[in-house]
């Protein structure tokens, strides 16, 4: 066993991986978890941690997935590709572990959640065989029972030995019911021998009784004779088990070729389901634990929040901060016994050595572990009578193996380092040995009692104190552990609670050195100003619970209001269904009155069109100031802050989503809104719209477009104006004119410089819904018109 394997058995890691055991259901997965080892590659930890995780939440609403049916069929499978014969015991563990697959796949399928994990792959990996399944199970009903339905043959062979069966008991039963051979026979029934259906004889008749005889009583008082009347049906019967027999091992046979031809996937199916079961363990354990997955530290950075020791309850256990590696590489631990010194050097090594197998360990969120090469612990009384070793000589042993092999990637632990010995050299050996260890580059954590340590941690760089608290009042510790301050042996003030004279305990304070008096002093003085700290921090945090608190109620309001401005939001909407319902029938009566105009079109002059167009258009503003005046004002959240240039806002008229891109002196707002720039003031901003009443909007704009359309005259004139006013019009124009499918207009553009009259030429040339164009003729306008056919 090497140093590191002895320090993992020293830490109690084997006594995790019995509980880890214990939560694998195969046996394959069972041996998994007893063989599991830490990993030392900061990947591959990542890698497992995130498969514990993973597991864990598909745990939260669906259990995990059975695993009762893995069974290790690697050995049958190879035997079955080489032409072996399973037993039915084999096969029904091959359709076992079939059906785990396929469970597993359906659990899997079943995930509603569509978030990919580390772990899917898995699952996507088995090849579950139903086929298979099927036909052995309806093959094989048990061990020692194979189906009628396992082949034609077997069915028909069973069916007649059924037939001859009761042909045989037809026949015995009419001779032992028959008073003729009454008193020949011993008893009245029928019973075996050699696989042979027989009666019991009296020895004085065997002469008498025509048969065969196989076998004779103890006593010689009985015979078991076979009758001459059922011997060919018994041969017959005989002939039919050698068929059965023969019928089973050919089905067997069959089945164990089908098996051999899946050899592949099967054993494929078994080592993901083994290593499934495996991960969803690590699962259930973290569950058990109340354990969370802690962040990995790639820069040696150990610092656990509230951790626990697993192997103690979560009520007896005091929780403890640990910090190591950030601004000190080694923390001398000191303080009385039984004060939770080394059960805390032991939860560092454990917590450390769990990670790194891809376990969750108990901690607080925000936790941080590195991954360490090895960890490498010098605990407990180490004594060896067999070897004459005193307790000193065999930690030195340990520690002397640990300084040979540790390096910059190892974690040191050691307990009551430099006891059993003379103090004085024991604290120099003590002081020594951390020197020769930081030198490494080693993360060093060492419990003692020597005051030389505490000084030694006071006065070196990159070395720090803790101590396990010790509560003088009652004489008991409170396994808390405090970074920062060294411990006080509280020797002194323990004695005389327990009634030790203080004659003796001023005698022994006269008999220390005064550097060590003020030592001790100064280490009072810091544990009374840390109780008070601590007493503050409860305070504060007893302030901050409040104003959670308060913060919670406040949400419970703001949810409250938020439900009554919804009932508001939906009053308006009712409000607003029923003004575009009255929208729509406004604007089935002006398609009403459209029609009309079109059928007096032909003889209505342009200006009476334009005068009835006005009309519908006042009725569909009409009814859009309707919509306006019945708006419902919601009133939204004022921001948190002031608006600044770069933020994103809605309009409250238009339901515009724009960006401000200035604020002016005044406190008005220049917004970007696609191409256009808009100007608003503050309060005109962050509202939203209500849908309905935009689609409202949307139904009279559609109308107005189409009415323009339907009354657009057959001319145009841009006489005058110059290119960047007339060429969008003319587009505009042009658009119209086909959409109304008018078959020519007359463009007017003035004869002048001719400048204008090319650039409509131009675009006519380009838009493919013109057919033709021309001058003007005589009467026609001449150059100063074109005249459109489209």
């Amino acid at each position: 066993m090497t140093l590191f394997e002895k320090s993992l058995t020293i830490l109690e890691l084997p006594e995790i991986l019995n509980l880890l055991a214990a939560e694998a259901v195969s046996k394959s997965a069972i041996e998994l978890s007893e063989k599991l080892a830490p990993y030392t590659d900061i990947d591959t930890v990542k890698v497992k941690l995130d498969e514990t995780t993973a597991a864990k939440n598909m745990m939260i609403l669906r259990q995990s997935p059975p695993f009762s049916g893995v069974k290790d069929v690697r050995a049958a499978v190879k035997r079955a590709s080489k032409s072996g014969i399973l037993n039915t015991r084999e096969l029904l563990d091959v359709a076992e572990l079939l059906r785990a697959a396929y469970s597993s796949i359906s659990y899997f399928n079943n995930d509603k959640s569509n978030d990919s994990t580390v772990i899917d792959y898995l699952f996507n990996s088995l090849r579950a065989n139903k086929y298979l399944e099927n036909k052995i199970s309806a093959a094989i009903i048990s061990e020692e029972e194979i189906s009628d339905n396992a082949s034609g043959k077997l069915a028909d062979i069973r069916r007649h030995m059924r037939l001859t069966n009761e042909k045989i008991r037809q026949t015995l039963n009419k001779i032992i019911t028959s008073s003729k051979y009454s008193k020949a026979l011993q008893e009245p029934i029928i019973t075996m021998r050699n696989d042979r259906f027989v009666v019991p004889i009296k020895a004085e008749y065997k002469s008498t009784f025509s048969g065969m005889v196989h076998d004779i009583s103890s006593s010689g008082a009985t015979h078991f004779i076979e009758p001459m009347s059922v011997v060919n049906l018994n041969n017959e019967l005989r002939e039919l088990t050698s068929q059965e027999k023969n019928e089973i091992e050919r089905i067997l046979m069959e089945l164990s070729a089908d098996t051999a031809e899946h050899a592949d996937s099967l054993i494929n199916d078994f080592n993901i389901l083994t290593k499934l079961d495996f991960i969803f363990a690590k699962a259930k354990l973290s569950y058990k634990m109340d354990a969370t997955n802690p962040d990995i530290s790639e820069n040696k950075e150990v610092s656990l929040i509230n951790a626990r020791h697993p192997l103690l309850s979560k009520k007896d256990a005091v929780p403890i901060d640990i910090k190591l590696g950030e601004s000190f590489d080694t923390l001398v631990i000191t303080g009385p016994n039984t004060g939770g010194k080394t059960v805390s050097l032991k939860t560092l090594g454990l917590l450390c050595a769990m990670t790194q197998c891809g376990l969750h360990i108990p901690v607080g969120h925000g936790s941080i572990t590195p991954i360490f090469d090895s960890i490498l612990a010098d605990i407990g009384d180490e004594q060896s009578i067999e070897q004459s070793l005193s307790t000193f000589s065999s930690h030195m042993t340990n520690i002397v193996g640990i300084l040979d092999i540790c390096d910059a990637d190892s974690l040191l632990l050691f307990d009551e380092l430099g006891a059993g010995t003379d103090p004085v050299e024991g604290a120099a050996l003590a002081i020594s040995i951390i020197e020769y260890a930081r030198k490494t580059n080693a993360l060093i954590v060492a419990t003692t009692h020597y005051a030389e340590l505490k000084s030694f941690a006071l006065s070196t760089a990159g070395v720090m104190n803790a101590s396990c608290e010790f509560n003088v009042e009652t004489l008991k510790p409170t396994y808390k552990l405090i970074i920062g301050i060294p411990g006080k042996s509280n020797a002194f003030a323990i004695s005389s609670r327990l009634g030790l004279s203080d004659k003796i305990i001023n005698d022994a304070k006269a008999r220390i050195n005064i550097s060590s008096v003020e030592f001790e002093d100064a280490i009072a003085g810091l544990e009374e100003t840390r109780v008070l700290l601590e007493k503050e921090r409860e305070e504060a945090q007893k302030l901050l619970k409040d104003a959670t608190t308060d913060r919670e109620y406040a949400k419970e309001v703001k949810l409250k209001l938020d439900k009554e401005r919804e009932k508001e939001v939906s009053k308006a909407k009712k409000e607003a269904v029923s003004i575009l319902e009255e929208t729509r029938r406004t604007a089935d009566e002006i398609m009403n009155e459209m029609q009309e105009l079109r059928k007096t079109a032909g003889n209505a002059n342009w200006q009476q069109l334009n005068d009835e167009k006005a009309k519908l258009l006042n009725k569909l503003n009409k009814a859009e100031e309707k919509l306006t005046e019945r708006k419902v004002v919601v009133k939204h959240k004022p921001p948190n802050r002031d608006i600044v240039p770069g933020d994103k806002v809605q309009l409250i008229n238009l339901g515009t989503f724009a960006d401000v891109i200035e604020i002016k002196n005044d406190g008005s707002l220049i917004l970007q809104a696609g191409i256009l720039k808009i100007t608003a003031q503050p309060g005109e901003v962050l509202l939203m719209e209500d849908e309905t009443k935009k689609e409202a909007k949307k139904y009279i704009s559609k109308f107005e477009n189409k009415l323009r359309l339907e009354t657009i005259k057959p001319e145009l004139e841009i006489r005058g104006m110059n290119l960047d006013e007339a060429m969008p019009i003319l587009e505009q124009y042009i658009d119209n004119a086909k959409m109304s499918k008018l078959p020519s207009v007359t463009i007017i553009h003035g004869k002048g410089t001719g400048v204008l009259r090319k650039a409509v030429h131009k675009y006519l040339k380009s838009d493919k819904g013109v057919k033709s164009f021309r001058l003007g003729l005589y009467g026609e306008g001449e150059d100063g018109v074109t005249i459109v056919e489209l």
